[in-house]
């Protein structure tokens, strides 16, 4: 992996991480978290989502990003623009299986805060399949009253966990960002879902209250207010304005990522991102 890969990366992952930034830190409780699920989204919203998704125009743009092989809009291919448009209309991007909310770790969970749930739902996510068998994963966010696409990443993480979460036994699959490890919560437990979550919490999971003891460890002096948050550090990486600026100038991941990790909160980016996720050890 170059140098500029691993600064992206960094950049990339500290910028999910802001995520724990969007709640308030009340000091560690000694109560155990209750053991329920994260709100779920309303079946309503998830049609709603897919809907944004099915929109023609969107469409189109997740059959440029197969043309590209995920390349950024903003770097330049050795294909010219007709053989572009003719191999993304080749593409016949298609929905495959179900839009899935996506929940990842919050942050009143990682504080203590007393009936905090594991996870909150962040964005929606729907696979996308090309004709070559290229997979595309459009991330969903509700703005005002409408739900827009925020995202287009390679792979589909989101709906391939949601689906093994549900195959295994049922719960509901989250993400701790920081360490990009998918889990379950299932009859009170957390229970791996990728090599990422067994390293952290071993084949057999957690119960919750442990979960929480652990991600509280990692992350509870990382919370808004802390030396650590005023440092800049959010996520576990140092990433220099240099890095910053070289990430951005690759494909504006920062800016989207950004949204990524403040959906609910704020959306910034619209249905022309097209974006590439990097992941490890997938």
């Amino acid at each position: 992996m170059t140098e500029l890969s691993k600064a992206r990366r960094a950049a990339v992952t500290a910028l999910f991480a802001a995520g724990l930034a969007l709640a308030p830190a009340p000091a560690a409780q000694a109560d155990t978290p209750r053991d329920d699920a994260p709100e779920p989204v309303p079946a309503v919203d998830l049609a709603r989502a897919r809907g944004a998704v099915q929109d023609p125009a969107v469409l189109d743009k997740v059959g440029h990003f197969f043309a590209r092989k995920g390349v950024p809009p903003t770097r330049q291919l050795t294909i010219g623009a007709a053989e572009e448009a003719r191999a993304a209309s080749d593409s016949a991007p298609r929905l495959a299986g179900d839009t899935v909310a996506v929940y990842t770790l919050d942050a009143g969970f990682v504080a203590g805060t007393p009936g905090a749930p594991v996870a909150k739902a962040a964005y929606t996510a729907s696979k996308v399949v090309a004709a070559d068998g290229q997979t595309a994963s459009v991330w969903t966010a509700r703005q005002g009253d409408a739900w827009r696409v925020v995202n287009i990443a390679s792979g589909g993480d989101e709906s391939d966990y949601a689906a093994k979460a549900a195959n295994s036994g049922g719960g509901t699959a989250f993400r701790e960002p920081q360490v990009n490890a998918w889990y379950v919560l299932r009859d009170g437990r957390v229970l791996p879902l990728d090599e990422e979550a067994t390293r952290s919490v071993g084949a057999g999971g957690v119960s919750l209250a442990a979960y929480q003891q652990l991600v509280h460890q990692r992350y509870g002096d990382k919370l808004p207010g802390s030396a650590y948050d005023r440092a800049g550090e959010g996520g576990g990486y140092r990433v220099d304005a240099a890095s910053r600026r070289e990430a951005a100038g690759s494909g504006s991941e920062l800016s989207a990522v950004t949204a990524a990790a403040a959906l609910g909160a704020t959306a910034l980016v619209g249905a022309g991102a097209v974006l590439r996720r990097r992941r490890s050890g997938r």
